[in-house]
């Protein structure tokens, strides 16, 4: 016997009463070769019984598809979707599906209603698969998509444990890069100006700034290091704070380009100068890092190579869905302008 949860029936109640493995039903559902006619039969009358038609499961066996993937920002602070990093993604995202018939859907998931409703929606066959971006680590809506069986690739992570596939940056080495670059450059007092601390992306930036200070013998400590938030205004006045409590520095490594032209905005009106005074790097290297006054030192992450291969993992999980998840790390650039 098998016990009906009073939701929707999920894959492990077939699998229990066909009497075989959850990956046996799932190689059915995908009518996968190495399954006895006799096992097929079981799968597909548990399947039956229970009313289980799950979205790919069904587009699968009538050889149909959604033929669309949902792009899913989760942040709730609207400021964000007006930085470079969402625009340049979303591009990014789009370009590699061109060459494809992929609609790209995008969707904003910032509440627990929400999520539930996007999943069922997800289910329901609207979409082929996920790519989410901006996951706070706190956000069940991946494990929840995962437990659902519907394909994800996230952009970036939630902790270094992360159990569904995703592609990032080396945002440890890059930020490395950088403050290695302001010490070769001869600066002693460097400060940064990080991310948000729920952001693993955020955190990462920070122990690259503060593996490099120590490298170089330099202080580390958190007196010269401010919160913001990646965006342009919480960088002017993240910097103008730095400079009022330590007028003694001469560096300042900010954790996107958003931020960091907004502390060159406080420098010029402080009346500092840029790179002679104090040395500003960046990280992200968008189009913004050209129109600074000075142009911005940075570090690139490659964000047309990062959405290539999210959507090429994503669409490699869609038409095989037991694939084992991928976890993807490419490289970062330091670029070199005139502000350092």
């Amino acid at each position: 016997m098998v016990r009906r949860s009073s939701g929707t029936p999920t894959l492990e109640e077939v699998a229990a009463l066909a009497g075989v493995g959850r990956g046996t039903v799932s190689r059915v559902i995908n009518n996968a070769a190495g399954v006895k006619e006799s096992t097929r039969l079981a799968v597909r009358r548990a399947i039956d019984e229970l009313g289980y038609v799950p979205n790919l499961a069904a587009r699968s066996l009538a050889g149909r598809r959604a033929d669309a993937v949902a792009l899913v920002m989760t942040n709730t602070d609207w400021r964000l979707f007006g930085e470079p990093f969402f625009s340049e993604v979303v591009r990014a995202v789009g370009d590699a599906l061109s060459g494809t018939a992929v609609q790209l859907l995008l969707t904003l998931v910032r509440t627990d209603e929400e999520r539930k409703r996007f999943v069922e929606y997800a289910r329901g066959g609207r979409v082929d698969g996920v790519l989410l971006m901006s996951v706070p680590a706190e956000d069940r809506l991946p494990d929840m998509l995962a437990d659902a069986g519907l394909p994800t690739v996230l952009l970036g992570r939630r902790s270094g444990d992360e159990r569904v596939t995703y592609v990032d940056a080396d945002n440890v080495g890059g930020a490395r890069a950088a403050v290695r670059h302001l010490v070769a450059g001869g600066r002693k007092a460097i400060a940064a100006i990080t991310g948000p601390p729920d952001m693993y992306v955020a955190r990462c930036r920070l122990r690259g700034y503060q593996e490099a200070l120590a490298e170089a013998g330099l202080d580390h400590g958190s007196a010269l290091v401010v919160q913001g938030d990646f965006t342009e205004a919480s960088g002017r006045r993240a910097m103008a704070g730095l400079i009022g409590r330590h007028p003694q520095l001469d560096a300042v490594f900010a954790a996107s380009d958003a931020m960091a032209a907004g502390a060159l905005d406080a420098l010029r009106a402080a009346g500092r100068r840029v790179p002679q005074d104090v040395a500003v790097v960046g990280f992200d290297d968008f189009e913004l890092a050209e129109q600074t006054t000075p142009p911005l030192t940075t570090v690139r992450q490659p964000l047309d190579e990062i959405g290539r291969t999210m959507v090429r993992l994503l669409l490699e999980e869609i038409e095989q869905p037991e694939v084992a998840w991928r976890h993807v790390i490419l490289r970062t650039q330091l670029v070199a302008r005139e502000s350092a």
